[in-house]
């Protein structure tokens, strides 16, 4: 299984949400109204690109061990699952 380096962005006021974005996995960033809503909502992000790269014929990016984000207030490795095979 591969893991990624997902940077989290908490709030600094009321109103906001808490913004996630995978440092070594391009284009996947989400969001969610808390920190446990934002890890479901860019795993799920990082599983839906993986299939489009997949199902085009394309490598996933590799984890990049020093991935780091010195502005992001927590960096967790967050895994990727995906399952060869057909889409019904």
């Amino acid at each position: 299984m591969l893991h990624y380096h997902v940077a989290y962005r908490l709030p600094k006021s009321a109103g906001q949400m808490v913004v996630a974005e995978a440092l070594d996995f391009p284009g996947a960033m989400s969001q969610g109204f808390d920190l446990p809503d934002a890890r479901l909502m860019i795993a799920s992000a990082m599983e839906d690109l993986a299939e489009i790269l997949l199902d085009d014929g394309v490598a996933l990016p590799a984890p990049d061990p020093n991935a780091t984000d010195l502005d992001a207030d927590l960096v967790e490795l967050v895994p990727l699952g995906v399952f060869a095979g057909t889409r019904g």
